[in-house]
């Protein structure tokens, strides 16, 4: 049957059989293709060999562009500050460090010291404000860039991972929020009305980890989850977390873009071709077809918890976004299940602990997960865990 990867395939070997007898595009006709490229983000879904038919009309020349489009488009869909900067960089560890590394700058150059030509050393000192429950990959940048643990207060959260408002310490000297958008283990949101006004009123730059909770901002039905969260100064995210897209998918937003263009000099490199796979995903999927997508998702994972709770399973988060956290047992028993559920072809589960609890955690992230597929896997799992 034919597929979007046979015309894939096909169109590779036209151009690997034509290689070197290809003529030089014509100025005006590549002109014409990237003018094309400039359109908004498409509304609705469509084939995605038209996608494939435009990359091949565009070819080389036209990369560096649609990586720039790529880029306005998520400026647009995540609802950020019009004029936001934004860039591809490796993953969402350097999202994360290329956005701190702007904020360090500009709190430190607020309090009169220039880090990018004195360095940190005999700098002010910098707090980090976070949550219980940061991202690891936060925790790793903040590291990265010298920003020690010592310097780091971290605010009680509640049941679910959130950052608790009423936690915040006095704020005074440079001073760097970090709230989240998806908490890895719950998918939870911060509070960003209550934090980030108050917080950013004092001084304060307020970044946003977003590795699993961004995209939100692209449904209708998601996005009340993230309200407030766009008043911020920076934002991280990765595209591989829900798009398919492959590995070397980060992204990094931060509200003011010249702050922006040093901290992402070392991380950005090569980021044209990043951004051709998330271009053509954008592109094919239109911004009803990635709401689509995000919602199905997370109505599958309330279809896992729901089933699994009536099998008698605990679930220990409120599912509103694509994660599913339940319990199971001990340590043993839980990672025996994990090992046996992949020997099923089941590679939606991984082993975790949180809130002192050993548990699963299911991630519903697939453009291809059907619902009949997620009635065959939490059978397979209710089955897998009555034997164990």
């Amino acid at each position: 049957m034919y597929s979007i990867f046979d015309d894939a395939a096909r169109r590779a070997r036209a151009y690997l059989d034509n290689l070197g007898q290809i003529p030089p595009a014509r100025p005006a006709a590549s002109a014409r293709d990237l003018r094309e490229l400039d359109a908004d983000i498409p509304a609705e879904s469509s084939d995605p060999a038209l996608t494939l038919g435009v990359l091949q009309r565009v070819g080389t020349p036209g990369v560096s562009h649609i990586g720039a489009v790529a880029l306005r488009w998520l400026v647009e869909l995540l609802e950020l500050p019009t004029g936001t900067g934004s860039a591809f960089v490796p993953g969402a560890t350097a999202a994360n460090f290329t956005a701190l590394a702007a904020a360090r700058n500009a709190v430190l150059a607020r309090a009169g010291w220039n880090a990018e030509e004195n360095g940190v050393s005999g700098a002010p000192p910098i707090t980090i404000i976070t949550g219980h429950e940061a991202h690891p990959a936060l925790m790793t940048s903040l590291r990265l860039l010298g920003l020690g643990s010592a310097r780091v207060v971290k605010v009680s959260s509640d049941d679910q991972g959130r950052m608790r408002p009423s936690g915040l310490p006095l704020i005074s000297g440079p001073t760097i929020l970090c709230v989240q958008a998806g908490n890895l283990q719950s998918g939870s949101f911060d509070d960003f009305a209550a934090l980030i006004a108050r917080t950013r009123a004092l001084g304060a730059w307020v970044h946003v980890e977003g590795t699993v909770g961004l995209w939100a901002k692209a449904s209708p039905l998601l996005r009340p989850l993230a309200r407030g969260l766009e008043q911020a100064d920076s934002w991280a995210t990765d595209a591989r977390e829900w798009l398919d897209v492959p590995y070397d998918s980060g992204l990094v937003f931060v509200r003011d873009p010249n702050t922006l263009n040093a901290a992402a000099a070392v991380t950005a490199a090569g980021s044209a071709l990043r951004g051709v796979e998330l271009w053509a995903a954008l592109r094919s999927l239109g911004r009803s077809g990635l709401a689509e997508l995000f919602e199905r998702n997370c109505r599958q994972a309330r279809r896992f918890a729901r089933d699994l709770r009536g099998a008698g399973h605990e679930i220990l988060n409120e599912v509103v976004l694509n994660r599913v956290v339940v319990a199971f047992g001990d340590a043993t028993r839980a990672r025996k299940l994990v090992t046996a559920l992949q020997k099923e072809g089941v590679d939606c589960c991984e082993y975790t602990e949180w809130r002192g609890r050993i548990a699963l955690k299911l991630t519903v992230r697939s453009w291809v997960l059907s619902d009949e597929e997620v009635e065959r896997t939490v059978h397979t799992l209710i089955r897998a865990a009555s034997v164990i």
